[in-house]
């Protein structure tokens, strides 16, 4: 005689109902809870070990720290940014899942790439500038007998398309481009795959001149082995005191950097938008926050949503039209 009990289909229909209630009356009580109830993703774009990787994990230790719950990086490199801004693209909208968006994935790379696999103009919500990339012209000490920017012009000018400048990246490549625009200075690009590679040449003489970041260029500029000529920011940057920016040689209102700022997937709650970007601006108040950015690079720079996104809207046409007018294209 079987004596295991008997649950008749009733029974079990109705078991599975209320359990079905209390599922969703769990559920309701998680979106009931104040966010974040659990731990926030950022996509970063880029390479684990890659600036914009240790610039957000910087900042995602603070911001665990003040929201009280984990912040979980997760390195989706490829296509210059486009796969991992494309992921966040197709996230869901509930305040757990943001990007780390930089010059490259909401401003250029629509000009660079055939598909991008989203739009940057609406497929998401701007939450703060976290901070700017300023470039450096820099030389090597035994090689162009340049002081600055104004005498490198009328150099070029003397002697047009014999000053070869390296270019290890796109938005070198745009901050090239603009330069011999703006300033009618006929120099010559030389692309290069990396910045160590344009570096090496340029101590070694292959090159007189070379455009990276700050970060790449800085260490040989403290120790003498190069020159900084300019930066290409608007204002002097505290990255490299006493060195003036193009702006201020000879081409006024030259500026073009690159930036990192965070954005939420299109309909992400507006409050949760609001928040993160307070919880931003207090995290880049924080003398050693500040301190750190400066030492990878990154000049500290708040801006809120709304301010964010007029910016991007103004620099999107601004990089298109440089990258259009200069054939610029991704190798």
């Amino acid at each position: 005689m079987n004596n295991a009990p008997c649950f008749s289909r009733r029974r079990l229909l109705q078991g599975g109902t209320a359990a079905a209630i209390l599922g969703a009356g769990a559920l309701a009580a998680v979106a009931q809870q104040p966010w974040p109830a659990r731990p926030i993703r950022i996509i970063v774009p880029y390479a684990a070990g890659q600036g914009a990787d240790v610039l957000m994990r910087l900042i995602g230790q603070e911001l665990s720290a003040t929201l009280n719950q984990s912040i979980v990086v997760e390195n989706r490199a490829g296509a210059g940014g486009n796969i991992g801004a494309a992921a966040a693209a197709r996230s869901p909208a509930d305040g757990y899942t943001f990007v780390l968006g930089t010059n490259a994935t909401h401003a250029a790379n629509e000009f660079l790439f055939g598909a991008l696999g989203f739009q940057p103009a609406t497929d998401f919500e701007a939450v703060a500038m976290i901070g700017l990339l300023p470039m450096v012209i820099c030389t090597s000490a035994r090689g162009l007998p340049s002081n600055g920017i104004a005498e490198l012009i009328a150099q070029a000018r003397a002697k047009p398309n014999t000053l070869n400048v390296g270019l290890p990246s796109t938005t070198a490549n745009v901050v090239f481009a603009q330069l011999v625009k703006s300033a009618q200075a006929p120099l010559f690009g030389v692309k290069y795959k990396s910045s160590g590679q344009s570096l090496t040449d340029l101590l070694g003489g292959q090159i007189p001149l070379a455009i990276d970041t700050v970060t790449a260029a800085r260490p040989q500029i403290a120790s003498g082995k190069l020159r900084a000529l300019g930066i290409t920011s608007l204002k002097a940057s505290e990255m490299l005191p006493g060195i003036k920016p193009v702006s201020e040689q000879g081409v006024p209102g030259f500026d073009v950097v690159a930036w990192d700022a965070l954005f939420a997937p299109h309909g992400t709650p507006p409050d949760i938008v609001q928040k993160l970007s307070e919880h931003l601006q207090r995290a880049l108040q924080q003398a050693d926050t500040r301190r750190r950015m400066l030492e990878i690079g990154v000049e500290p720079l708040f801006m809120g949503p709304a301010q964010l996104d007029a910016f991007v809207k103004a620099e999107r046409p601004k990089w298109g039209e440089i990258i259009k007018a200069a054939d610029i294209r991704v190798d």
